[in-house]
């Protein structure tokens, strides 16, 4: 079953085409800046599988792997979509909180664990991962 999601204008739709039943968290700082927030959600998809409409802007950067990664957001409104780089392949992380439904979607891992906030616990079942995977 696809998944829809929209920015917080809802000018942005995304929708995975696939049936995506797990998702991750991240802790680094890139992500935390991103989402504005101690950590981001995000499932790692084929971006043949993503689909994203309405009013986007892009911003590159340098990741700790030191890949230019490629951040999508709402031209809008501001909110974060996704953001892809040559690490993925043909994958790319799009943000699930942009979605209703990953809210009953398990965590698989929880990457860069190292910049986890202190008052943070690990989620039960969820792998932990000190850096990159």
């Amino acid at each position: 079953m696809p998944h829809q999601g929209s920015c917080l204008c809802g000018q942005t739709k995304i929708t995975i085409a696939s049936d995506q039943q797990q998702q991750l968290i991240c802790h680094c700082l890139d992500c935390r800046q991103t989402s504005g927030s101690a950590f981001a959600t995000n499932a790692i998809v084929l971006q043949k599988d993503v689909t994203i409409t309405g009013p986007i802007k892009t911003y590159e950067s340098k990741a700790a792997t030191g890949n230019i990664v490629t951040r999508v957001f709402c031209g809008i409104c501001g909110s974060a979509i996704s953001h892809k780089s040559a690490y993925f392949g043909d994958k790319q992380a799009v943000q699930t909180g942009n979605f209703a439904d990953f809210a009953k979607i398990p965590f698989l891992a929880e990457i860069f664990i190292k910049d986890r906030w202190t008052g943070l616990a690990p989620i039960e079942g969820a792998a932990q991962v000190q850096a990159n995977p």
